[in-house]
């Protein structure tokens, strides 16, 4: 842990003791909304929390503690990624990573089950790596390193590390739910994705607000991470499709105190302005400035409600204009970034008949048989400009 580390300690703690004891406002002033409730607040005498056990530094030199390979080999709780050749008994220091507990008696917590930040970072950028495996289903992957990244989350906590290389640990773990946000949208017709979907947005937020801290101590420090204003740009993107509770002016309040050049950057000048397409109805506008503009990152978060958009515009489309105007299918795919058999897909789930005339597909307006799907719909239909990354 260097100097910087240390030093920022007690100014991280008392910055979470602040964030605990009103949610609403970080240590320094900054204004958030409430995180998903908790339920540790339903157990008014719950277990010993890693907030009251004393800070130490850690000196595990392995992904997951010696101890606990061992207990998790015995009682056959190994996570198919954490397998040596398939055997649920045997694992190995390169394969098995420490999993995630809710609650740590300290009684029973020593430095060898605590990974140092070294070990933590190592720990990172293996998960990281497994998030290109296709060698399981990505809901298989994807519950793996979300409870992992906890409990990378959880030794940091416990040691109370804020710094440098704790920032890029907890950014690393941002990127990890919004390119999961991505992938499980896409498949999450299936009710147990959906729950992964409702799970991973609830940590996102969580982490995003937790990071938002953390820049504020590493500022005392006069340190700042090259991402910042991309991560800070994330918050505002989440708006969008009402993921986290709409904040009306609050969100304006929260931004007027970001740092002069948070404001001013690129992503965050790129998200306030796509927010305020959407809110008034410019969707030529918001397509073209997320083909134009949004980074990947940016685009892996808004991708999921884009349809949304999509379906909110087809029907102004066809609400406006003559009935005799047709909207030609062609047309519209490349206003609203989406392929034409896909947005013809798009319009008969809303209800939109389509005609064929002299080969081109088109609808007509004033269409009374429009309706708002009850569920939106994912598979297959996705931003045209993926296939350009």
């Amino acid at each position: 842990m260097d100097r910087r580390g240390e030093a920022s300690h007690r100014s991280w703690s008392s910055s979470r003791s602040r964030g605990r004891r009103g949610r609403g406002r970080s240590g320094g002033g900054r204004p958030f909304p409430p995180p998903p409730s908790s339920t540790a607040a339903v157990n008014p005498t719950p277990a010993v929390t890693i907030d009251d056990a004393a800070p130490i530094i850690g000196t595990c030199p392995d992904m997951c503690p010696a101890r606990e390979r061992a207990l998790r080999e015995r009682l056959r709780d190994l996570a198919v990624l954490e397998r040596v050749g398939g055997d649920p008994t045997r694992t190995s220091p390169s394969l098995a990573v420490k999993k995630f507990c809710r609650t740590i008696s300290s009684t029973n917590v020593m430095a060898s089950d605590i990974r140092p930040l070294l070990v933590l970072r190592e720990t990172m950028d293996y998960l990281l790596h497994l998030l290109d495996s296709s060698e399981h289903p990505f809901e298989t992957i994807h519950d793996f390193i979300f409870d992992r990244t906890r409990s990378i989350r959880q030794d940091l906590s416990m040691q109370n590390i804020v710094n440098d290389q704790a920032v890029q640990i907890y950014e690393d773990v941002v990127t990890f739910h919004i390119r999961s946000h991505q992938r499980l949208a896409r498949s999450c017709q299936d009710s147990d994705v959906s729950s992964l979907c409702f799970l991973n947005m609830e940590q996102l937020t969580k982490c995003l607000l937790s990071l938002f801290e953390m820049y504020h101590v590493i500022h005392e420090s006069d340190s700042h991470s090259k991402r910042e204003a991309e991560y800070y740009s994330f918050y505002v993107l989440l708006h969008l499709g009402c993921k986290i509770p709409k904040m009306v002016d609050s969100l304006s309040l929260w931004y007027s105190q970001l740092a002069t050049q948070v404001r001013q950057s690129k992503e965050m000048i790129f998200a306030r302005n796509l927010l305020r397409c959407y809110q008034l109805g410019n969707f030529k506008r918001f397509f073209c400035m997320i083909e134009a503009e949004a980074t990947d990152l940016q685009l892996c978060l808004v991708e999921p409600f884009l349809n949304e958009v999509r379906v909110r515009a087809l029907m102004y489309f066809n609400h406006s204009g003559y009935k005799l105007q047709h909207h030609p299918l062609e047309h519209l795919s490349g206003i609203l970034m989406i392929e034409v058999s896909e947005l013809e897909t798009l319009c008969r789930i809303c209800g939109l008949e389509i005609r064929t005339s002299e080969g081109m597909k088109a609808f007509m307006p004033k269409q009374t048989s429009f309706s708002l799907p009850t569920s939106m719909p994912s598979n297959g239909i996705y931003i045209s400009r993926e296939a350009e990354r």
